[in-house]
């Protein structure tokens, strides 16, 4: 179904510019939520019928961490901490916008010229995969809410992920398992630390961390 793949890796892509372009971190955890279920849509739709048991299970625990689980801590994370939106970030939402849409051109220019070498089922899987790592990076670099950047490390996984739906050929299974189980780990211990640091410090602003002393 390769339209259906396009539409998907489409509906991935406007997820990426949702999240640059929104301040209120509700709004920046519903976007990861959003991911997860396209990356799922895009999973099925490059799998012929009938889908594979394996392919099924992963759906699942794909859904119940990235869609669920990880977003529930996030949320979690954000009621305790009392802290709604990313105020003046390091580069502005406008800004953002518009090198998210340098860094999409940048993508398709890249995997352009493998463009036929590599048969992946569609040709905006890899573009699209690479524009969600990119975007991910870019939200880590560019705001100071720790929050946020939790959720750029996410959606910058969410890319490598796309990576593994795309070119995990023999062992998708236990690819995306390893996977899961890292983002899973991260997440968590870094939804532990931003709560520890609020507690301490009554604010979660990277850069005035960086200025602590002994």
């Amino acid at each position: 179904m390769p339209l259906w793949t396009d539409m998907f890796i489409l509906g991935l892509v406007l997820t990426n510019f949702r999240l640059l372009a929104t301040s209120r971190l509700a709004a920046v955890i519903q976007t990861t939520v959003l991911q997860a279920v396209f990356l799922i849509a895009i999973m099925l739709a490059m799998t012929p019928r009938p889908w594979p048991s394996l392919l099924i299970l992963l759906s699942l625990i794909t859904f119940v961490v990235k869609g669920a689980l990880l977003p529930w801590l996030l949320s979690r994370a954000v009621r305790e901490v009392k802290v709604l939106r990313e105020i003046e970030p390091l580069v502005g939402y406008s800004a953002s916008v518009l090198t998210g849409v340098a860094l999409l051109g940048l993508s398709f220019l890249i995997f352009l010229p493998m463009k036929g070498a590599v048969s992946v089922g569609s040709d905006f899987l890899l573009p699209g995969a690479l524009f969600t790592t990119l975007t991910g990076l870019l939200v880590i670099v560019s705001r100071k809410k720790a929050l946020t950047q939790v959720v750029g490390y996410l959606v910058m996984e969410n890319g490598v992920y796309a990576f593994g739906t795309a070119l995990a050929v023999e062992e998708p299974l236990l690819v995306q398992m390893g996977v899961l189980l890292d983002v899973f780990v991260a997440v968590f211990i870094m939804g532990i630390t931003v709560h520890q640091i609020s507690r301490e410090f009554d604010h979660i602003d990277t850069d005035r961390l960086s200025e602590l002393k002994d």
